[in-house]
């Protein structure tokens, strides 16, 4: 009996990781002219609630859901609500490229909150890899002199909510299965979305033309959080964060083939700053926490 080959089998996850992250990023940018971010979020949170109702009575895993922990649940989907409207707000005004690189800054966030979610030791490794992300991050969001574009801003605050996201997950996923945080995220989301959107009105409702793209967004947000905590199981973190970087470039070649989104050297400089930062910190025995899904949009 042959044994499978973990690393590579995780990589075959990570294109799908890949290929889901890209295509909600897309199909963000084809609605963004009909519906604003709030409007996105609930709707396609809607959809989704429905797609894990769905499959959990098909599995018939919606047995697993617990109600014991709703106040845990409710303060991750508040950073987690936050740091999804900061996301989409940015893949609508800065390059997409820009907005993957500053995301790319969450596993860093992630070191140095650690010390205060979990109790996790600061040490002169972690602070010299957190150093070299901040120092790609400035590469990438080219601050002039007291003027930073909004959705660059928008981006790299979105991966810091997404950090404190994986740190409330961590402590979730300590006897509380993933059906059961998927059915809570997507439905909490949808509430906050559709409280956020009322508030922010005029409501644009879905059209013939938009319902096929929130539908995309919405069975994208869910594989590729399926596609990266299957991933994570085969395989540590110091393989599947690399091949996750395989995202940058693929959608700065999609940001210049269809929205004529420049290739620049500074992007891809900085870029890889970050990503040394990240080397560095698993290299040094301090991945991302073990059974906590990667909380991304």
């Amino acid at each position: 009996m042959t044994v499978p080959n973990r690393p590579l089998a995780a990589a075959a996850w990570m294109t799908g990781a890949i290929a889901a992250f890209t295509a909600m990023a897309i199909a963000t940018r084809q609605i963004k002219g009909v519906h604003d971010t709030f409007e996105i979020l609930a709707f396609r949170s809607m959809i989704g609630w429905v797609i894990v109702l769905a499959c959990g009575l098909a599995l018939r895993q919606l047995g697993r859901v617990r109600t014991d922990r709703l106040g845990s649940h409710v303060l991750r989907n508040l950073f987690h609500f936050s740091g999804q409207s900061l996301w989409f707000y940015a893949v609508t005004v800065i390059p997409l490229a820009q907005v993957f690189a500053l995301e790319f800054t969450s596993p860093i966030w992630v070191i140095l909150l650690s010390p205060v979610f979990l109790g996790e030791r600061l040490t002169r490794r972690k602070l010299a890899a957190a150093a070299l992300g901040f120092a790609g991050v400035l590469i990438v969001a080219r601050p002039g002199f007291g003027t930073v574009e909004p959705g660059v801003i928008a981006a790299a605050g979105a991966a810091v909510f997404f950090a404190a996201t994986a740190l409330m997950t961590k402590a979730l996923t300590r006897g509380e299965a993933i059906i059961s945080i998927l059915f809570w995220l997507t439905l909490m989301q949808a509430i906050l979305g559709t409280v956020a959107m009322v508030l922010h009105g005029p409501v644009i409702l879905p059209t013939s033309a938009t319902v096929p793209w929130l539908v995309l967004i919405a069975i994208a947000g869910i594989t590729a959080h399926l596609c990266l905590t299957t991933a994570l199981s085969l395989a540590p973190a110091s393989v599947v964060v690399p091949v996750d970087f395989a995202r940058l470039p693929i959608i700065a070649v999609v940001g210049a083939a269809f929205y004529n989104e420049p290739l620049e050297l500074a992007l891809f400089a900085g870029a890889g700053l970050i990503f040394l930062g990240i080397w560095l910190t698993l290299g040094g025995g301090a991945s991302r926490p073990q059974g906590a899904e990667v909380t991304k949009p």
